[in-house]
This record gives C-alpha cells, sequence and structure tokens, in this order.
C-alpha cells in the first residue's frame, strides 16, 4: 500500500477546548524481533494498559498493531490507519513501548515526533524511554535526535546479522524460504528442512517425465490444464500457503511456471539457493557460479539421471533458438488491453513474416492450445484490422461524449460564470469560518477572566459550533461543485485534443490506446466490444453534477 505523503505543511484548524486524552496504543514487532528477543505484541500492550490504568485521564481510543514490519519504513497498515484516525480527530495522543517501536528512521522519526504530531496537537509517549512531548522540562527530548540515530543503525546492524545466518543457515543446508517449492512441504517439526508433498510430488514427476519424451513447455502446460491439476498458487492458497490475492494468479499453468520446475536441482534432493540477490535494493537474478547448493538434504522427486537428461534437453532447445537470428518484435499497441469475448482470456499477439512484403501481426485466443482443446470458439484476427476497426468506433464515441459535455451546460459562458459565483461564494464562506473559529477561541479565554460565566460559555460555545458546521457543510457542497466543474473541463479539452490528433494521424498509438481503452473484446465472428475510459469518466462526471444539484 502506497503511503499518503504527509509531509506537507498543513493547515490545523485550533481545536475547541477539549481536555479529553484520547490514545492510539502503537505497537510493532519486526521480523527481526524474533532473533532479537525483542518483546511481544502481548508484552507492549501489557505495558502500555497497564500505564493507561495508572493515569486515568487517559482513554485507549483503539490498538493498532503492525507485525512484521520492519521500523525502517513508516509505509505500515496499521501505522497509516493511526495517522488516518489522528486527521479525522479521533486521537489525539499516541504511545509506545519506545522510540524504537515508532521507528528506526532518524530523519522520519524526528519529523513525525517533532513537526507532525505537534501540529495535529498529538501528544506523544515512549514509556521505557520516560519521553513525553507535554512535559517540555524532560531530559529525554534533549537526546531524542540522539535516540534516533542509535535505532537507526541498530536496525541496520540486526539486518545484516539476519542476512548473516540466513546465509549460514544456507550453506548448512536448510530451507530459508518462506513457503516451500511446489512437490515439497516444511517438515512441522523443522520449518527448514523440506518433505515430500504427496498430492504435489506426483505432478512433478510427470512434467520431467513429458519433458524427457521431447514434450515442449506448451505441450505439457496443456496436458496439465486438461488434466484438472491446480496451478501451483493456487494449490498453495487451499493448503493455506498463500493467502495474498495478488499472488495467486489465474488459475491456470503457464510455460514460466513448468519451466521454472524443470530447471529447479531441488527436485533432485540437493537444497539449492541463493537464485536471486539485492543490488540497489532490488532483486536481480545470481549467476550460477553463486548459489548455495548443499546435496543430499532431502528425498528426491525425480531421479538425478532424468533431471539431467531434461537439462540437456532444455540446453539443446535454447541453443538451436539462439542461431534465429534475432528480430525483435515492434511494441504491442494494444498489450494488456484486448480480450477474448469467449473465454475472457488475453488475446496472444503473433508475428506472421512475408517474404515480399512488411510483417503481419495476428491476434488470437490461445486456450485450445493451452487450456483444453474444444475449451473457446477460437479468436484470430490481423492487427492492422483490430486497429482500424477501433480507430473508427473510438472517434464516432468520442464525438458522441464530447457533445454530451458541451450539452451538460448550456455555454461555457455559463460555466465561467458559474464557476466564478463559487469561487467567490468559498471565500465568502471562508472568512465567516475564520470568525468563527476566532469567537471560540476567545471564549475560554473571557471564561477564565470572568467575563463570561459557565451557563454563557457553554451557551456560546454550542452556538458558534453549530454556525461552523453550517458553514463547513456548504464549503464541502460549494468545493464539491467547483471540482466537478474543473474535472468536467479538463476532461473535455482532453478528450477533444485527443479527437484532433487521431483525425490528424489516422493512427492510433499505444499511448491513446491506454489512455482512451479500458477494454477490447474480439468475438470468433471479428465482432468487437470496447470499454471506454472516457464514458466511464463522463458517466461519474454527470452523477457528481447530480449529486451537487441535489445539495
Amino acid at each position: 500500500m502506497a503511503r499518503k505523503s504527509r509531509k506537507n505543511p498543513v493547515e490545523v484548524t485550533p481545536p475547541v477546548e477539549d481536555q479529553s486524552i484520547r490514545a492510539a496504543v502503537y505497537i510493532r514487532l519486526s521480523v527481526e524481533d524474533k532473533y532479537t528477543g525483542s518483546i511481544s505484541i502481548e508484552g507492549q500492550r501489557m505495558l502500555i494498559e497497564n500505564f493507561i490504568e495508572q493515569n486515568p485521564e487517559i482513554t485507549a481510543y483503539d490498538v493498532y498493531i503492525d507485525n512484521g514490519q520492519k521500523g525502517t519504513t513508516f509505509d505500515r497498515p496499521a501505522f497509516q490507519r493511526m495517522l488516518s484516525d489522528i486527521e479525522a480527530g479521533h486521537v489525539n495522543c499516541v504511545i509506545v513501548k519506545d522510540l524504537s517501536r515508532l521507528g528506526r528512521n532518524t530523519i522520519d522519526t524526528g519529523y513525525y515526533i517533532e513537526r507532525y504530531f505537534r501540529e495535529w496537537n498529538v501528544r506523544f509517549i515512549a514509556l521505557t524511554d520516560q519521553f513525553d512531548t507535554s512535559d517540555t522540562k524532560s531530559s529525554a527530548n534533549i537526546f531524542l535526535p540522539l535516540r534516533n540515530m542509535v535505532n537507526e543503525a541498530y536496525a541496520l546492524d540486526i539486518s545484516r546479522k539476519v542476512k548473516a545466518q540466513q546465509r549460514q543457515a544456507m550453506r548448512d543446508g536448510k530451507y530459508v524460504g518462506g513457503r516451500a517449492p511446489y512437490g515439497y512441504m516444511k517438515d512441522p517439526e523443522d520449518c527448514h528442512r523440506l518433505v515430500v508433498d504427496p498430492v504435489a510430488a506426483p505432478v512433478v514427476r510427470q512434467i520431467f517425465q513429458w519433458a524427457s519424451e521431447g514434450a515442449g513447455l506448451n505441450a505439457i502446460v496443456r496436458r496439465l490444464n486438461e488434466a484438472g491439476h491446480q496451478a501451483p498458487s493456487h494449490y498453495k492458497r487451499d493448503i493455506g500457503e498463500l493467502t495474498h490475492e495478488a499472488l495467486i494468479g489465474c488459475g491456470q499453468w503457464q510455460t514460466r511456471t513448468v519451466g521454472k520446475i524443470l530447471r529447479s536441482g531441488v527436485y533432485t534432493g540437493d537444497m539449492v539457493q541463493g537464485y536471486t540477490k539485492t543490488i540497489d535494493h532490488r532483486q536481480v537474478p545470481a549467476p550460477a557460479e553463486e548459489w548455495t547448493v548443499v546435496p543430499g538434504t532431502h528425498e528426491a522427486i525425480v531421479s538425478r539421471e532424468l533431471f539431467d537428461k531434461v537439462q540437456g534437453m532444455l540446453e539443446a532447445t535454447a541453443r538451436e533458438h539462439a542461431k534465429k537470428p534475432v528480430d525483435a518484435y515492434s511494441d504491442n499497441p494494444l498489450k494488456g488491453v484486448v480480450f477474448c469475448a469467449d473465454c475472457g482470456r488475453p488475446l496472444h499477439r503473433q508475428r506472421c513474416r512475408r517474404k515480399k512484403t512488411a510483417d503481419k501481426y495476428i491476434y488470437y485466443c490461445l486456450t485450445n492450445s493451452r487450456v483444453a482443446e474444444g475449451g473457446c470458439s477460437g479468436v484470430f484476427i490481423y492487427e492492422d484490422d483490430l486497429l482500424a476497426s477501433l480507430m473508427t468506433v473510438l472517434v464516432e464515441t468520442m464525438d458522441t461524449v464530447l457533445g454530451q459535455y458541451k450539452l451538460s451546460l448550456a455555454d461555457d459562458q455559463q460555466s465561467a460564470e458559474r464557476i466564478a459565483a463559487l469561487k467567490e461564494r468559498a471565500a465568502s464562506l471562508n472568512r465567516e469560518l475564520n470568525k468563527m473559529q476566532m469567537f471560540s477561541g476567545s471564549l475560554y479565554e473571557n471564561l477564565v477572566q470572568g467575563v463570561l460565566d459557565t451557563t454563557e460559555y457553554l451557551r456560546l460555545k454550542e452556538t458558534y459550533a453549530q454556525k461552523a458546521d453550517t458553514l463547513t457543510a456548504e464549503l464541502e457542497t460549494v468545493s464539491s461543485e467547483l471540482q466537478v466543474l474543473k474535472e468536467k473541463s479538463e476532461k473535455m479539452m482532453s478528450l477533444a485534443r485527443d479527437a484532433r490528433e487521431i483525425r490528424k494521424n489516422r493512427r492510433l498509438t499505444s499511448e491513446l490506446i491506454h489512455r482512451l481503452i479500458e477494454r477490447v473484446e474480439v468475438s470468433h465472428d471479428k465482432q468487437i466490444t470496447v470499454t471506454y475510459t472516457f464514458v466511464t469518466d463522463y458517466e461519474h462526471y454527470k452523477e457528481a453534477l447530480e449529486r451537487c444539484a441535489n445539495m
């Protein structure tokens, strides 16, 4: 989850006097903590709850737990949820066990403690460090930057130690991956040891047997899909090893998956690890000489003779392929956009070579060759024909939507006048809100000085609060309509520019296609169905305009 930037200056409305302390109990446990014996989640919770019990003026609003999250980044789900609750006004205090639980990045940790929490009037307490932002005289505050630097250095040192332990475990023949390779399971008694999976292992043996008999990757993939064998990601999901939807895949076997299995030496009983390495914070393939190989660590699924035979056949195929001249494909203008109307799978793009004319490209469905014979009615269409048809229907639809945009407001002059009136009203509402906030801010001072008694103070406070709520609601309505009108103008101008470009150049570029089109479906009889992004945008605009009119 990409985190929202909160480092831009924010204008925070001075709070109406509110003496209640609503605390966020923030708890973090990183992956490295299990190696260091750091206090557990329950231990952190108990420590903070005991503190709250001893300080009855503080109530716990919610508990935010980031389990397995590093302290060097603040892109943590629970932490981001806590910030949202702070900005919504639900939380005005954050309590952690110690400063390192908040973070181990010197700059960002300092930013949240010294700037962000202060701007949102949030009290921050780190118990074991005896740090409390409400205690401005505490000596702990003086050493805050030093503590943050120590925590960051500690995080880097722990990270290096953990990686060193993993490398040593790999050299000792221990499995250090998060999930066992397809065909194996982790030993329930030792998570660093692999045992044969009785369900998946026969599928692996069959894959190697087919490959040794000369079957290509495409043929093996189709046989697996026709036989109904679950793809590895779906199988892992069903046995509970995979939970994140982004890792599940489409549910069909792929040539890439089969190729990876056929090249993995782990199926011979050897522990082969270190296929990738980190360079500049990116995972890249490591050369074979850098892999960590420990022979005979677990039961083999295929014999070494069968594995070596398959490797020889794969290398021979690779050598033959390398002899062919490399003639790169042209860019695919419909990449990720065009699908089969029958089975819904993406259409495959293939080049058809021509001796006397330019090569042609076609799109066709792979279901019958990769999944199952007769699994689809089949789709075949030339790229030139598809682009020509697409351009015709695209221009017609763009003209229709542009007309609808123009009719949504009587004319540009009326639109400009409406925008000017809305801006003037927004400025007026902001001035009124500032007055209410100023009046509200002076009430407490007048109460203390005896100008107002308690009854008058509470009555005026409620009156100003109600007026502020009314003004805020109207300002939100005005701002929403302004945003709708602004987006309408921008989208209409952008759409008009794209329409002019298509008419002028008589061609569709990849950039235009991906900006204007969400999905193209092609049927067996070459009929196309298009879902346009700009049509969806206009429908959203129309709905927003109707909501504004009803406010």
